[in-house]
């Protein structure tokens, strides 16, 4: 069944040709036609048959209701076969729109919607659907919470309610018509200065977390990739200062790619600071964040770089080859199947444009078993090894630290 896709801001609308649904909705009101007079034809004829026999004429009118009974069993059955091929054809056979628990804001965004000029001659569109992740459907009530609201009025505050549907698979989520709360971003400072200034805590919404303030962050393990993260004193030393092995300098990693790098990705988690090192050297990149234990995304934007809210189980939003640089580590070692990692991974390649780096920084590795697994999924995708270090500890744990380059593919 052919479709096109469209990114409109930060939502998808997917259409679909209407020649597929139009042929299939006349096969089945053809059918539903053909059969409901044949049914009639044959009461009809039976009772005009018999109706010369006054013994037979109640038989007749019982015979008639059974026959009127067919007939309306088997309109409704093709009136419920062809909403089902409606969800189909919409993109919607996941979720159920006629539950009484969806809130009608959903149920209008979720609305196909007839293009206004009609049918589109190059093509072949007429209308236009809103999409939502097709896990939403496995979290129903928390969906319609997260669209009930007054419309053109104050959302509620509830961007932790959002985050908890998309760590659940309902990413993206569907927009809404109400004025996201706002916070005073008191005290930025300008660029480049921001890079490493504190943060003022009013600048920030603390709803939804633990702490209420940096001084309950700083020192605190959030995940992996977050130690003391929020403590900008600390971070001052990372990526320019080497504490082992694994450490590798930015400005080595930069070298390696002979002036070329320009914009990148971050998906080692973090507050931004492998965005801010690379900001000054005249390099955007792009951080992935979520606000998982602390304000990530607020945190990093107040710093002048870029957050981007996204979980590591969406494709990523980039059209192929983009990238000079992607910035990696133990967060992308996501839990489940082998093969969940490499559907990221192969995604990490796509946005990675060819002769681009991929800086594996510090990736964790739970065992040597791990380890030969990560270094297997690496080499089926050909890269140059520029840097390839493994640092082992007592207890069988490892990681490993790697600059690769995606090749040239024909």
């Amino acid at each position: 069944m052919g479709s096109v896709s469209l990114k409109i801001g930060d939502g998808t609308a997917r259409f679909r040709r209407t020649s597929v649904y139009s042929s299939a909705v006349n096969l089945l009101m053809l059918f539903s036609v053909v059969t409901t007079n044949l049914f009639a034809l044959y009461a009809f004829s039976s009772h005009s048959q018999s109706s010369s026999h006054p013994l037979h004429h109640s038989n007749n009118i019982s015979l008639v209701s059974q026959h009127l009974s067919l007939i309306l069993r088997e309109i409704d059955s093709s009136q419920r076969k062809l909403a089902q091929m409606e969800k189909q054809i919409l993109g919607y056979e996941s979720i159920d729109l006629s539950r009484p628990n969806i809130v009608p804001e959903l149920k209008l965004f979720l609305h196909r919607h007839q293009l206004p000029l009609g049918k589109d001659s190059r093509t072949g569109i007429t209308e236009m659907v809103s999409a939502v992740g097709h896990s939403c459907e496995r979290s129903p009530d928390l969906l319609s919470q997260y669209m009930s609201y007054k419309v053109f009025d104050r959302c509620p505050d509830d961007w932790s309610l959002g985050q908890k549907l998309i760590l659940r698979g309902c990413e993206p989520l569907p927009r809404r018509r109400c004025l996201a709360k706002t916070v005073a971003k008191q005290d930025l400072k300008p660029f480049p200065d921001s890079l490493w200034r504190p943060v003022s805590n009013k600048s920030v919404n603390w709803s939804g977390l633990g702490c209420k303030g940096f001084d309950c962050l700083k020192g605190k393990k959030i995940g992996s990739d977050c130690v003391g993260c929020f403590d900008l004193g600390t971070e001052k030393d990372r990526f320019v200062k080497v504490k082992g092995k694994n450490d590798f300098l930015v400005d080595d990693v930069l070298g390696l790619g002979n002036g070329k790098i320009r914009i990148g990705l971050d998906v080692s988690g973090g507050s931004g600071t492998f965005a801010a090192r690379m900001a000054e050297r005249n390099v955007t990149v792009i951080t992935n964040a979520l606000n998982n234990g602390g304000p990530f995304s607020e945190f990093i934007a107040a710093r002048g770089v870029f957050p981007l809210f996204l979980s590591l189980d969406h494709r990523f939003p980039f059209h192929d080859n983009v990238f000079d640089l992607v910035h990696g580590s133990s967060g992308l070692d996501v839990e489940g199947k082998p093969e969940k990692m490499e559907f990221l991974m192969f995604d990490l390649d796509r946005v990675l444009k060819p002769g681009g780096l991929f800086w594996l920084d510090n990736f964790y590795c739970a065992s040597d078993v791990k380890k030969k697994e990560l270094t297997r999924l690496i080499e089926r995708f050909g890269y140059k090894k520029l840097k390839w270090v493994i640092g082992e500890k007592a207890d069988g744990q490892v990681n490993l630290s790697a600059v690769l380059q995606k090749p040239v593919r024909v």
